[in-house]
């Protein structure tokens, strides 16, 4: 499942890191990135991305992203990992780690989970259960042994975000909640899930990054983006996703996601970890879990029009400035409420050159319905700014 490799700048590959043709900025809800060194790092990656999550059928079947490793001295970095008791964290967190076994018309895949709340909500990625959504079965298998049919509460594809629910009468025990805001470059961490299937497998590393931007294959053809994402060299492998990113204390810091592997020469994923994985923040994956607890569903916000790139010759040669070519734009939408218009070319966003469309888009997971964003809007010549307020996606 999710054979999806990046190697080299390839036209075929390309497009597994870049929104698909005709995706650009999503009418039903434009997306960017607000932090100048977090775009899209597939260009600097010389190594094949792949989606460190469901494994189903051949052991290789992977995950996808991109990002560009950061560095930690090595000093600090050793001396934080050795600060870090792994056999205690394991024992305290591994029973709130589930194994998710999920089937479906296309076929079967396993991934991983953790248990959020006592009566039977486990979080874990949409990837990893998206295969049982129309039709299909999920089962959970818990620390003891014990298995248990599942339901799918709610999911999110933009955020490759899902919440399960598994109908028991006893008590659930509860991975304990840390924040992602404290997380720092350097600081030990430890993964729990299910690699390959193998339940309860633990490795341990350091946070060596943070704030990627990540692209993964989402529903439909579409993409996911993993905003703000926590990059470490801990193992992470098809089957650890959804799992489990704690620090020292035990606590819930992101969900291992993504993960990386380098190509041979053939051009095909040599498999296994090499030290680059990505997780989701917890801070925004509690979010979005507790909206689908409440809700069944996630609404993002909503700029209301379409954009694409323009690449600087291309600006060059039509006389415009570089930056975000308006397509299209939804009659009544935030946009149009702004006075923006087809043809406008977005130069600035919230006072950053505007480069990419995911930009966009990573603006529409962190912001919410009624916040503002500041665009430089260039016209005919003329360059003004207009303020958007952001609605809720339809």
């Amino acid at each position: 499942m999710y054979p999806a490799r990046l190697g080299p700048p390839h036209p075929e590959r390309m497009r597994l890191c870049q929104p698909p043709p005709g995706y650009v900025t999503h009418v039903n809800g434009a997306r960017h990135g607000q932090n100048r060194h977090r775009w899209l790092l597939w260009a600097a990656l010389v190594g094949a991305l792949v989606i460190g999550g469901v494994v189903g059928g051949v052991i290789g079947a992977a995950t996808k992203s991109s990002a560009a490793p950061s560095a930690a001295s090595s000093s600090s970095a050793s001396s934080q990992v050795s600060a870090c008791n792994v056999t205690a964290v394991a024992n305290e967190v591994s029973p709130s780690v589930v194994t998710i076994s999920a089937s479906g018309k296309g076929g079967a895949g396993t991934g991983s989970g953790e248990v959020i709340e006592s009566d039977g909500y486990i979080l874990t990625n949409n990837h990893v259960i998206a295969i049982a959504a129309n039709g299909g079965s999920v089962e959970v298998q818990f620390s003891d042994g014990q298995t248990a049919p599942a339901t799918i509460t709610g999911r999110d594809p933009m955020t490759d975000l899902a919440v399960l629910k598994v109908d028991t009468s006893r008590k659930l025990p509860v991975i304990p909640m840390g924040t992602s805001s404290s997380v720092q470059v350097g600081e030990a961490t430890v993964v729990i899930g299910a690699p390959l299937g193998l339940s309860g497998t633990v490795t341990s590393g350091i946070v060596s990054a943070l704030d990627r931007t990540i692209q993964v294959p989402a529903d439909d053809d579409t993409t996911a983006l993993l905003v703000s994402a926590i990059q470490t060299d801990a193992s992470i492998n098809p089957g650890n996703s959804g799992g489990a990113m704690v620090n020292c204390s035990g606590q819930l810091i992101g969900i291992p996601t993504a993960g990386a592997t380098v190509p041979s020469s053939s051009g095909e994923s040599s498999g296994g970890s090499i030290g680059l994985g990505f997780a989701i923040p917890v801070d925004l994956a509690k979010t979005i879990a507790d909206e689908i607890i409440s809700t069944g569903t996630v609404t993002h916000a909503y700029f209301g029009l379409a954009t694409a790139a323009l690449p600087e010759a291309a600006a060059a040669e039509g006389g415009v400035p570089q930056g975000l070519f308006v397509q299209s734009v939804v009659a009544g939408g935030p946009s149009a409420q702004a006075g923006i218009q087809n043809g406008d070319v977005i130069t600035k966003i919230n006072g950053e050159a505007a480069t990419s469309t995911v930009q966009l888009q990573e603006l529409t997971l962190t912001k919410k319905a009624g916040d503002t964003v500041q665009l430089e809007i260039w016209r005919n010549g003329t360059t003004s700014t207009a303020t958007v307020t952001l609605g809720a996606a339809p």
